[in-house]
């Protein structure tokens, strides 16, 4: 297999398939969320009323368009390697961390409370539930994929000069800025 652009450590056929799987994750908690929104929006406010949770509330679920986007950008970044795509990728990535992170916090919470709920919507909370327990087994997949193409990629641009020049190109405006005021 030939190496990746980024890295020489990951080879090309192992970044399309990170990327494909982080889009799969991504269409999968998009469904999932849809499911979820039909599944809420059917209850009948109870007595003890209707259970909303927070991740629902946040839209966690519906976050996997970002894991979407950061498939699509490893994909491109691999296909046609430039210094653009690679960073474009690795930010994407670093994106996906943070929205994995948060969206396990989230949904830890849901589930680690639960108030009473109408009889009649109490099948729905619990399904919800359990949707949400199976969400919570993909986000640290993403999480996984994201730090490991991450990583990768930031090793890689280093070895090549990439970040450097990047970095002193910034540092080198940022003078040159502050030679002229």
């Amino acid at each position: 297999m030939a190496p990746c652009a980024c890295c020489s450590k990951v080879s090309t056929a192992d970044s399309l398939v990170l990327g494909a799987i982080q889009i799969m994750i991504g269409i999968f908690s998009v469904f999932m969320w849809y499911l979820l929104l039909i599944l809420y929006m059917g209850q009948i406010k109870g007595v003890f009323g209707t259970y909303e949770p927070i991740s629902y509330k946040a839209g966690c679920a519906l976050w996997g368009v970002i894991f979407v986007v950061s498939g699509i950008s490893i994909i491109r970044a691999t296909r046609r390697p430039s210094q653009r795509l690679l960073v474009c990728a690795m930010i994407m990535n670093i994106l996906c961390m943070i929205t994995a992170i948060i969206a396990v916090v989230l949904t830890i919470l849901e589930l680690s409370s639960f108030h009473s709920v109408s009889y009649r919507n109490y099948g729905q909370a619990k399904l919800g539930r359990e949707i949400s327990r199976v969400l919570l087994g993909f986000y640290p997949l993403e999480l996984g994929i994201s730090f490991t193409y991450t990583i990768f990629s930031c090793v890689g641009l280093l070895t090549r000069g990439f970040i450097g020049t990047l970095y002193f190109q910034v540092v080198g405006e940022i003078g040159t800025h502050d030679k002229m005021t």
